[in-house]
């Protein structure tokens, strides 16, 4: 054996017993984030046990993407003519695939899962250019460019406060959900994706009117006859982006952003000012909210980059409660005036957070609004004497192995009570749990 083949060996050997030891550390989050542990081990994997080029290709998300290739190519004619169409302006590919880089990741893990074909991870690319606010003429809408009837067949929610086709995890999950249906309605992926794109009645009708079922056996209109072919052709160009004078940005093997529930309805100006982002940017990943409120009528689940989490949690801790807003009950006849009086706010900023059917400035029907917490309320909601207040300083902890609330609080020097009270849900300490822990005085 070379010197080479038993250094090889030798790292995979120790990556392997290193991934085995580690295992714990990655099995659980304090948020709901879609196989993380996998994806940690992964890369760790890699980087120990690959030549050094290997290992730096494994961190672009390219060429993750580019191994799970499977269409064929049917229609050559037309392929070429889509990729001169992708190409003429080398900047609009280039800028899609810009696009895409919050949401990509994602949708690669979830079609990775499936065993799906790595080509409809690209597939917004040619629905809506990732833009996840896209609305067809026909009302499609978000990235996968979801019809309302069909959205909602596929649990899509849709309602004056949240859209759930524009949602960036529940609509991935929908669309596989429902290309996956359709491959198993007729047995081949490029029939799946022409009924994606005309649905599945228009292609059954095709195959009954042709003389065979294949994809290139039948006639089907103009538009969905150029789907497939559009969906090769990007693919061809992020196969070999060179070849068409096309310059891709490297995307990240790695998750760009991670899920997280509040427990009160907020607004999404504030919620952006507590990860210290822009709004827009804010947005890109929430972009399901109708009013710009995280509101839903079942749970408030906000996206936030990797990198901007531990600073929410942190702002959250210090200053969130000035920015919860509670559920008002508005009666028919009530007056909106007055409500947004008693809450502290105008009339405008009552109507830009709430679907709002009024007649004379008066409620048409009842119905529930998101209102500011009273500040009388919050007064009453002050601890009484002898409870612990919030510090106004706060730091924090990353937990590791072994670690304990006692010796946590020796450490800092402050009370277990302190902890607690600043973290929830942490009789259980986990590896790699982040804990807010206030600043001794």
């Amino acid at each position: 054996m070379t010197l080479f083949f038993r250094t090889v060996a030798t790292l995979l050997s120790l990556a392997l017993t290193a991934t085995t030891a580690m295992g714990g550390a990655f099995a659980a989050s304090p948020f709901d984030v879609s196989n993380s542990s996998e994806t940690n081990l992964k890369i760790s994997y890699s980087i120990a046990a690959l030549p050094i080029k290997q290992a730096e290709a494994e961190k672009d998300l390219w060429v993750r993407i580019r191994k799970g290739f499977k269409l064929p190519e049917s229609d050559p004619g037309l392929t070429r003519l889509h990729e001169q169409s992708f190409t003429r302006n080398s900047t609009h590919i280039e800028s899609i695939a810009e696009r895409s880089r919050p949401y990509l990741f994602h949708i690669v893990e979830q079609v990775e899962k499936r065993g799906m074909p790595m080509e409809i991870a690209l597939l917004p690319m040619i629905e809506s250019a990732f833009n996840p606010q896209a609305k067809s003429p026909m009302k499609a809408s978000g990235i996968w460019q979801f019809m309302p009837a069909t959205g909602r067949v596929f649990g899509l929610q849709q309602n004056a406060w949240y859209d759930g086709r524009r949602d960036i995890l529940e609509a991935t999950n929908a669309a596989l959900d429902y290309l996956q249906k359709l491959h198993g309605m007729f047995g081949d992926w490029e029939l799946a994706l022409a009924a994606y794109n005309c649905g599945e009645g228009c292609v059954a009708k095709a195959q009954m009117r042709a003389a065979g079922k294949s994809y290139n056996a039948i006639r089907l209109p103009k538009e969905t006859r150029n789907y497939v072919p559009k969906l090769v052709a990007v693919r061809n160009i992020i196969l070999n982006p060179e070849r068409f004078g096309i310059k891709l940005a490297a995307l990240p093997n790695e998750p760009f952003f991670l899920q997280l529930k509040l427990k009160n309805p907020m607004e999404a100006r504030q919620a952006a000012s507590l990860a210290e982002m822009d709004l827009d940017q804010f947005l890109l990943l929430n972009p399901a909210f109708q009013r710009r409120v995280i509101h839903t009528a079942t749970q408030d689940v906000l996206l936030l980059p990797v990198d901007q989490i531990e600073t929410f949690q942190f702002n959250l801790h210090q200053k969130g409660k000035q920015y919860r807003l509670q559920n008002y009950a508005a009666q028919r006849g009530e007056s909106a005036q007055s409500i947004a009086k008693k809450f502290g706010v105008t009339l405008s900023w009552l109507k830009e957070n709430n679907p709002m059917k009024l007649q004379n400035g008066k409620f048409a029907q009842a119905q529930t609004l998101v209102v500011p917490l009273l500040k009388t309320a919050q007064a009453a909601s002050k601890p009484a004497s002898g409870t612990p207040v919030l510090p106004t300083a706060m730091r924090t902890h990353t937990v590791r192995k072994g670690e304990t609330l006692a010796a946590l609080a020796k450490r800092y020097n402050v009370k277990v009570a302190a902890i607690r009270l600043l973290n929830e849900n942490i009789d259980l300490l986990l590896p790699g749990t982040t804990l807010t822990i206030p600043v001794a005085s």
